[in-house]
């Protein structure tokens, strides 16, 4: 596989992070360095680990895993989204925002798998393809990575501009990835 192609697959897959992370941002309001390096910095990460545990796995789990991945990652998307547009609909204090902090504790561990399980699917065919996993996995991470932090300054600008209607938006978008991901497992 040649590295245009590799990046073209790492480019797809960091698609749900970069919208994940324009929705984290317009929830957070102005993000700081340090949740912009939190969120990119994991997600990466998991994207990263993703193909490589997908690899190690091979085929011998590819058919039980494609029964409930899509399944996870609505469950995550869709519990994490609710909670922003509850917090935009109930006008959510500033302690609140701080609790529902995307970029931290269980928020940002569930946004990661549920941003990265296609990566999971990924590195099962990588096994497959005789990919060598450690350079996909690195080339995925940073693509990954890279993304997150466009998207979060792309979601700091809206969340300026617009204000409090852009976190029930960053919510819905949320719940929107999340049904889109159970409707393309679901209809195939």
């Amino acid at each position: 596989m040649s590295l245009a192609e590799l990046f073209v697959i790492a480019l797809g897959l960091a698609m749900d992070a970069f919208a994940v992370a324009v929705a984290s941002s317009v929830a957070l309001g102005k993000a700081s360095p340090r949740q912009v390096f939190r969120l990119s910095f994991h997600f990466g990460l998991f994207q990263a680990m993703m193909p490589a545990l997908g690899w190690l796995a091979g085929l011998s789990v590819r058919d039980s895993m494609q029964s409930w991945d899509h399944w996870v990652a609505f469950g995550l998307l869709v519990a994490i989204g609710g909670r922003a547009c509850w917090a935009a609909l109930h006008g959510g204090e500033e302690e609140e925002r701080r609790a529902s902090d995307p970029t931290r504790g269980a928020s940002l561990v569930s946004l990661s798998i549920a941003t990265s399980i296609d990566a999971l699917a990924v590195g099962v065919s990588f096994s497959m393809l005789r990919v060598v996993v450690w350079q996909a996995s690195a080339v995925i991470g940073v693509v990954a990575g890279a993304m997150t932090v466009l998207g979060m300054a792309l979601g700091a600008r809206l969340g300026a501009r617009f204000g409090e209607r852009m976190e029930l938006v960053g919510g819905l978008v949320l719940i929107g990835i999340g049904l889109k991901i159970l409707a393309d497992h679901l209809l195939r």
